[in-house]
């Protein structure tokens, strides 16, 4: 596709549907003469198009296809400080879809054309306001399903990896004049940078850059739902505590053991992570191909759990207790975030056999223990191997091979600096490595690449 930044575009900047306002956006250099054809000002504020700054004016809008004068308020960016890098302005309007649309119409009458999708973030990128990281978070803040997720995108797009990343292009930029200064003068034996100096810059360059692809490798995708199995022997509280997280009576709850015989799931949230949890069978050696099935079915869901909620119902007996731990420790696949949980406490009123301190205790029946449960659940889910990578989805799976090149041409140039090779090698691999760096940006890249990042924007945006 290509695109013409010298055209004016608009769009409704907000959803579809009633509202209490409504904002259509207008960029480009016909913007000023498009918003005066159809935005007239109150008295104290008609010098809006002589502004210098930006600036909210009020007014209303008329138009040859509006019937009456509707109230608005327009923000107006006369210069390159736009969040496009050109001349914008905002019609704040009440929300109404008719209202909105015969606005746009208007418009449209004046030089003014229906925006692409992702047009306007586009355009920030191609003037410079944004980098191609920033511009996949802003997609990324639209799309996101939980606080998590917003948080992720907006420190991607609040700079946090394009700061690093610019940061380490500075760098190796720096090493690199340095190297080709010395180059000049190597008849003269001036050594600009010391091959110490060298070594260690590139080491720090290559941890930085491994660090951003571990990140990436480990992603979690957008919207997706952590895993959480409830596992443990027979009649061990399991259904109970599943009706009780999932906040409804789904699993059939029964004192006769075995009564789960496949397993169930029901979708949830603890704290702000979105979560399915599962309910499986209890452990028994199967004996019929119903019982085994629900064996294989279980052994299944704890493979592909997130977490693995073990759950000990706290009347066991002594010799049984023990047959329930080696249980956990047997079946639960290595690696597995695990919490113990010692369920229907309110039944018992002796000594507890379960000695282990970092057992969890709760009664599904009376609440005690939900509050501290699903609290410590959430952090389990939130820390380690399982916890959200600085980088989207989206900009993992662009820059991947683009991390393994850089540090590919960063680890020769250090092989080089070790084996007392010549600087003219160590600049190659230097000017390779910022290559990738600058792909990784947006600073260099295809119009077949923009295309497949911004057509997946909505309209507006």
């Amino acid at each position: 596709m290509v695109w013409n930044t010298e055209d004016t575009i608009a769009a409704a900047a907000t959803a579809a549907g009633a509202s209490i306002r409504g904002i259509l956006r207008i960029s480009g250099p016909g913007t000023a003469s498009a918003v005066a054809a159809v935005f007239a000002a109150d008295s104290k504020d008609l010098t809006w198009r002589e502004t210098k700054v930006p600036g909210r004016f009020t007014g209303n809008v008329r138009g040859a296809g509006i019937l009456a004068a509707i109230p608005a308020a327009l923000c107006f960016w006369p210069g390159r400080r736009s969040f496009t890098g050109e001349m914008l302005a905002e019609l704040h309007l009440p929300g109404n879809e008719a209202v909105l649309e015969a606005v746009l119409e208007e418009l449209f009458q004046h030089g003014v054309r229906m925006a692409r999708r992702g047009e306007f973030t586009l355009r920030a990128f191609l003037h410079g306001r944004i980098d191609l990281l920033q511009a996949e978070a802003v997609l990324g803040v639209i799309e996101a399903t939980d606080h998590e997720e917003l948080q992720q995108a907006l420190g991607q797009l609040g700079g946090r990896i394009t700061n690093r990343l610019q940061q380490l292009r500075e760098d190796l930029i720096a090493l690199l004049g340095d190297l080709e200064a010395g180059l000049d003068f190597v008849d003269e034996d001036i050594e600009f940078v010391s091959r110490r100096e060298v070594a260690e810059r590139l080491e720090q360059a290559v941890q930085l850059v491994a660090g951003l692809l571990r990140d990436s490798a480990s992603q979690i995708v957008p919207g997706y739902r952590r895993r959480v199995v409830l596992a443990g022997l027979p009649n061990a509280g399991k259904s109970t505590l599943f009706n009780a997280l999932a906040g409804r009576q789904q699993a059939i709850v029964s004192p006769i053991p075995g009564t789960t015989r496949d397993y169930l799931s029901a979708r949830l949230e603890l704290g702000s992570i979105p979560v399915e949890l599962i309910d499986t069978a209890g452990w028994e050696e199967a004996v019929e191909t119903i019982g085994s099935q629900a064996q294989q079915f279980r052994e299944e869901q704890m493979r592909a759990a997130d977490l693995v909620l073990w759950c000990s119902a706290a009347d066991l007996a002594a010799e049984t207790a023990q047959i329930d731990l080696q249980l956990q420790t047997r079946l639960i696949p290595v690696g597995t975030k695990q919490l113990r949980v010692r369920t229907r406490a309110d039944l018992v009123t002796t000594q507890l056999h379960l000695s282990d301190s970092a057992v969890m205790t709760v009664s599904a029946t009376t609440g005690a223990g939900m509050v501290e449960l699903r609290t410590a659940a959430a952090a389990e889910l939130t820390t380690g191997s399982h916890a959200r990578s600085e980088l989207l989805a989206s900009s993992s799976v662009r820059c991947r091979n683009s991390l393994e090149r850089a540090i590919g041409c960063l680890q020769r140039a250090l092989d080089a600096v070790n084996q007392q090779l010549g600087d003219e090698l160590l600049s190659v691999e230097l000017r390779a490595a910022l290559q990738e760096l600058a792909e990784i940006l947006g600073e260099v890249c295809t119009d077949d690449l923009l295309d497949h990042i911004f057509s997946r924007f909505c309209i507006g945006k």
